[in-house]
This record gives C-alpha cells, structure tokens and sequence, in this order.
C-alpha cells in the first residue's frame, strides 16, 4: 500500500526536477484551450453559474470575473459570431487574471493539443483515475533518472590523482553540480524550502 507521505514527497521531487532542471519548457497549461480553466468556463457558459469559475481566481478579483462572466452572457446571445467572440473574450479576461494570482504572465491562449511534456498527462489521468500508482513510478524514475548522471560522474571522477589540479577542480565540480541537485530535491521533499538568502548561506 502507498503511503500518503511517499506520495506527497514523490509528487514534489518530480516538481524539483522540472523547476531547477528544466528551463526551457513550460509545462503550465491552465492557458490552453483544453486546459482545466477554459474547460471550466465552457461548463460556466453553459450552465449560467459563474461559481464554476470563481475557483480560479482569488476572492479580491472574482467582481471582475463575474462582470465579465454578465457581459459576456448577454452578448453570446446575440448571434453565433458574437457568441464566438464573447466567448474568447471571457476565456481570455479568466486565464488571465488566473495567471497573476499565481504571479505568471499572460501570454495568450494556446491551442488545444500541444506538448504538455509528461508530468502533467500523467498528474492528469492520476486524478481522472483515481489512483496515484503509476504517477508515483513515473515520479520516482524521473528523480533517479535525473539524480544518476550528476551521481556517476561524481564518482568516476572521486579517485583523481591528488597532484592533478585540474583532476581535482573536474571532480569539485562534478561534486558541487551533484550536491546541489541533492539539495534542490531535498528541500521541496522536506517541505522547507528556503529564501534565496538562506540557501546561499549553504551553497559551495
């Protein structure tokens, strides 16, 4: 039986790997037109019940939500065009004003079926199946996956003649990149991440 803690910490490692390893993919998808968000407002629309959406969005800017969701309601009645164009309007105000109350930018909507990459699938169907066995074996592959490389060069290069200079500063820097890594993992998994200032009190 998985216990909740290995889950948890399971769940946070993964979030390690893509924050301090990654920096060239954006794995958000709350902008996407079939991402949770837009998926939500479509219901809203439907329904008349603005509540669907207000989860999205911090209670000082759920008034410009439900205006925006009384506007939009009365325009898409108009015609097909104007329900079109209504919509996207709403979509947009939503993702949005979700987007800075995480502190992200708004860069638009994005279309429907893009490369989320793996994590967020797999956190996906773990919710739509109810059960969290395969994301926690994705997760754990991805951390060793990841924590492997830093840990066999670091040990290939530990045995290095103590004269050599330039041997040592390799495996002080193959050492450095592998601890660090250890770090950034750990810090997320223990839940006590610390400020810029106190990790720097710790870095090599």
């Amino acid at each position: 039986m998985i216990h909740i803690s290995l889950k948890i910490k399971s769940l946070i490692a993964v979030a390690a790997v893509l924050l301090f390893v990654s920096s060239t993919q954006s794995f958000a998808h709350c902008d996407g037109l079939d991402g949770p968000v837009i998926k939500d407002a479509r219901k809203a629309l439907e329904t008349g019940n603005v509540k669907l959406v207000l989860i999205w969005v911090q209670e000082a800017d759920q008034d410009e939500i439900i205006s925006a969701f009384n506007k939009t309601l009365a325009v898409r009645k108009l015609s097909p065009e104007a329900k079109e164009f209504a919509d996207m309007y709403f979509f947009e105000t939503l993702v949005r004003i979700h987007r800075a109350g995480e502190g992200a930018p708004y860069t638009g909507i994005k279309p429907a079926g893009r490369d989320l990459g793996p994590a967020i699938p797999a956190a996906d169907k773990a919710i739509e199946s109810g059960s969290p066995k395969e994301l926690v074996k994705f997760l754990q592959d991805a951390v060793h996956d990841g924590l492997h490389p830093y840990y066999m060069n670091t040990v290939q290069k530990k045995n290095f003649n103590p004269n050599d200079v330039n041997a040592g500063r390799e495996y002080v820097k193959a050492y450095v990149e592998f601890v660090h890594y250890v770090e950034k993992i750990y810090l997320l998994t223990s839940g006590s991440a610390h400020s810029e200032e106190g990790a720097e009190k710790h870095s090599h």
